[in-house]
């Protein structure tokens, strides 16, 4: 797996039998497991739409379609409606809806076994007040009224320059002040125990040490744990280099730091999913024989996704192609890993991708497919792709004919481009 350490992709089946995840699973029990489907339930859009009690409507929908998690848009007061320059934290009243409204949404949620997953925007903070050198990097008059000691000097404050990327045109938070980590710990408690968010997702973790995602999570002990760890894969030119150790060397070096404790999104099979889907199909084969993502190193730890609220929707900073968006979840709802379901795909395409979203999910479940299930690729080439995963699970991409050999096999489901078989 990389230079990584971990010795917990092991496939452990003594494990895999006595955890039953409940509607309160343990920290750690959801990992080990390798069970979980979660859902990106909001897009860049979302704030427009009375959020929270249009999403209760759609609870029970989810729910029954297999997904363990639902990731919602940061929930606590912010600048910009969206959600991601937030100012007071521990206001829960934002474009998305009101305090009561959101806690309504969570309690359906916990009715339908669903967890909730926050966004936790922690990189950076709107100022309330301008300070040294006249930048706003005050927060006078809110909850945690820090002052210029919380920012770093790297963006105008008193504390010490970024561990990580700079986040631009904000202040950025310096999380080696104790004062600080003191803070978000308790924040994030009060989340996790007093508003009832059961996991985290890490936004922008590129911009501070990973190190200090660990203490966040040791301290608040969510149940699941995820990182947006984006950074740029490799080109030559202006074509996706074949090979992307290095780029998802460095999203295994990021769930190394946070002590194995997060996982991370696998943007490196994004980027070459959605090159592979345009009869590059080679692509999904790295020189060991292996998925060439994150998911080929450490699946337990990746969780793979087709789009995003910045990737897609209106925002389309790297969109997947969109007439291959089903070859991209045939892909990774059939492999290791932990997929990721997006909103728009789910609710706002046609009727046809939601039923063919949800039998991928049954066709997952009912064979046993979890986040360290084996590979083994059968082909590789420019107009198909075909493995059979955990042994019990067959699958092919692209547009050349391919279908398994042997009487055993039977198809749980296809569709345009791709077809999925079941022993």
């Amino acid at each position: 797996m990389g230079n990584s350490t971990s010795e917990t992709d092991q496939p452990n089946q003594l494990t895999d039998l006595v955890i039953n995840p409940s509607s309160n699973p343990t920290p750690g029990a959801v990992l080990r497991d390798g069970k979980e489907i979660l859902f990106q339930a909001f897009n860049w859009e979302s704030h427009k739409y009375n959020w929270w009690e249009t999403l209760e409507t759609k609870i029970a929908d989810i729910a029954k379609a297999g997904i363990t998690s639902a990731w919602l848009p940061p929930p606590t007061h912010s600048f910009a409606a969206e959600g991601y320059a937030p100012q007071d934290l521990y206001s829960l009243n934002s474009k998305y809806g009101s305090e009561h409204q959101l806690k309504a949404l969570l309690h359906k949620m916990k009715q339908h076994k669903v967890r909730a997953m926050a966004d936790i925007v922690i990189n950076h903070r709107v100022g309330t007040t301008r300070g040294r050198g006249g930048i706003y990097n005050r927060f006078d008059g809110i909850s945690l009224p820090w002052d210029e000691r919380a920012v770093t000097s790297s963006t105008g404050g008193l504390g010490k320059q970024n561990s990580g990327a700079i986040f631009h045109g904000f202040p950025n938070i310096d999380h080696s002040q104790d004062f600080v980590r003191k803070d978000i710990i308790g924040w994030l408690q009060f989340l996790r125990h007093k508003v009832g968010f059961q996991d985290f997702r890490f936004d922008f973790a590129k911009g501070f040490s990973p190190k200090y995602v660990k203490e966040y999570i040791e301290g608040a002990k969510p149940v699941f744990s995820v990182g947006e760890y984006w950074d740029t894969c490799n080109y030559v030119g202006s074509s996706l280099d074949y090979n992307q150790d290095s780029h998802r060397q460095r999203i295994v070096n990021w769930i190394d730091g946070t002590g194995q404790l997060s996982t991370a999104f696998d943007f490196t099979t994004k980027g070459i999913l959605q090159e592979a889907v345009k009869r590059e199909y080679w692509r999904l084969c790295d020189a060991q024989g292996k998925p060439p993502g994150v998911i080929g190193w450490w699946p337990s730890r990746s969780a793979t996704f087709i789009d995003n609220h910045d990737t897609g929707s209106t925002q389309a900073h790297w969109p997947f192609p969109s007439d291959h968006v089903m070859e991209g979840y045939a892909y990774i709802l059939t492999h290791p890993g932990i997929p990721t379901i997006f909103y728009d795909h789910f609710y706002d395409w046609n009727h046809s991708v939601h039923e063919q979203i949800v039998k991928l999910i049954d066709a997952r479940k009912r064979q046993g497919i979890h986040s360290r299930s084996p590979v083994r690729i059968l082909e590789a080439k420019h107009n198909v792709y075909a493995a059979i995963i955990g042994e019990k699970l067959c699958m092919k991409i692209g547009d050349g004919s391919w279908s398994p050999s042997g009487k055993e096999w039977t198809l749980s489901t296809s569709g345009h481009n791709y077809a999925v078989w079941h022993k």
